[in-house]
């Protein structure tokens, strides 16, 4: 399959600048649809039957199955959103220089959208009956916390034996087989208005009952356990010279097993339901809203099959635990034995300077259409 893909290098890297030259960050529903219907098209090439499942406000989700399967194995997710703004596509547009592609999204994730189309071609070319085991969710809302996409991933992954999760390899080419769990809140906070310098005693500050709130939820961290607890972003206040009437803090959870959710989401409510400055009133917002990916039994007998098969294919494959979340959370938490990190090597995502390694987009979608011809088999 290495040699068939080879052939079809160009054409990948063709597609991928496609792909990365559209906007489509997870609030862009028109871009994502784009991106899309560009992939639809060619899943319907290949034989694919596409059911998309509208959203009103995010991007479509796609869930894609092999005409004739009846009994999918396997269920492999990758996004379609970005976390690009509007213009940045023409702004830093998809570039190739020496090894490595630059752009939006180019590692994460369109080289993967890219990586998984390809290995499903190779394997038609070469053993077509694996592509009636896999079953495919695209989702358009990943980067905000797959709420509209999650229901939808965790109905198709019901049964399966493997998921096999798009998210790009890590910069050392390291595949994913443990995630922390994720939460987010929000607190708002409601005081009353005065005259900082006239009449302060009339005022009721929001950002001194934010303050408090803001120690106590700090204070529930626990690097030796795996939990964190952080305030990343604070607003509130009217001007410099207004006791504040409102305040708000916006909350990132994590944790690394299952079990610490239920306690860290009581423990923020519990910080969250009284006051600490007498007559403001708290609203919160939010909970834990990604399971941790824990590496199991399960786990480990998946990742012994592709590091067989990259011996085999010449590739020295490695595993790594990550802070970062992914929808390798959902199918983990529900058994079915989940590998993430699947898609090429690259890294600097979010920002300006993500790359793509190029070399590896061929040598990955070889590594991915042979695991999957593997599990077929299984």
């Amino acid at each position: 399959m290495k040699e068939f893909l080879q052939t079809k290098q160009t054409e990948m890297l063709s597609l991928l600048e496609k792909l990365v030259n559209i906007d489509s960050g997870s609030h862009h529903k028109k871009g994502i649809d784009e991106v899309g219907g560009i992939l639809k098209e060619a899943y319907e090439e290949l034989g694919f039957a596409v059911d998309v499942i509208e959203e009103a406000e995010n991007g479509n989700n796609m869930v894609i199955t092999y005409h004739g399967s009846e009994n999918p194995t396997m269920l492999a997710v990758a996004h379609m959103d970005t976390v690009f703004r509007i213009g940045t596509a023409s702004e830093r547009p998809f570039t190739i220089e020496g090894d490595r592609a630059y752009g939006p999204g180019v590692i994460d994730m369109k080289a993967s959208q890219v990586s998984l189309l390809y290995a499903l071609k190779a394997l038609k070319e070469n053993n077509q009956g694996a592509l009636e085991k896999i079953q495919i969710v695209l989702n358009g809302d990943e980067e905000i916390g797959s709420h509209t996409s999650r229901p939808i991933i965790e109905k198709f992954a019901e049964g399966k034996k493997y998921a096999l999760i798009m998210e790009p390899a890590r910069k050392d080419g390291s595949l994913v087989t443990a995630r922390r769990g994720a939460g987010r809140y929000s607190v708002y906070v409601t005081g009353k208005a005065a005259h900082s310098g006239i009449e302060p005693q009339n005022g009721i500050s929001a950002i001194e009952e934010i303050a408090h709130k803001i120690i106590k939820l700090h204070a529930l961290t626990n690097h030796e356990d795996g939990i964190s607890v952080s305030v990343g972003l604070i607003e509130g206040g009217e001007s410099v010279n207004t006791i504040a009437p409102s305040a708000a803090a916006h909350v990132d959870v994590r944790i690394t097993y299952a079990e610490q959710a239920e306690v860290i989401d009581r423990k923020v409510r519990e910080i969250c339901a009284s006051s600490d400055v007498a007559g403001t009133t708290i609203k919160l917002e939010g909970g834990i809203n990604r399971p941790p990916m824990v590496k199991n039994e399960q786990t480990i007998q998946f990742l012994e099959i592709i590091k067989e098969t990259g011996e085999e294919l010449g590739i020295k494959i490695t595993d790594v635990a990550t802070g970062g979340g992914s929808d390798a959370s959902f199918t983990s938490a529900m058994g079915v034995s989940t590998i993430d990190g699947l898609g090429p090597v690259g890294g600097n995502a979010h920002s300006v300077d993500e790359y793509l390694e190029v070399p590896t987009l061929v040598e990955r979608t070889s590594l991915l259409a042979e695991v999957i011809r593997k599990l077929a088999n299984k």
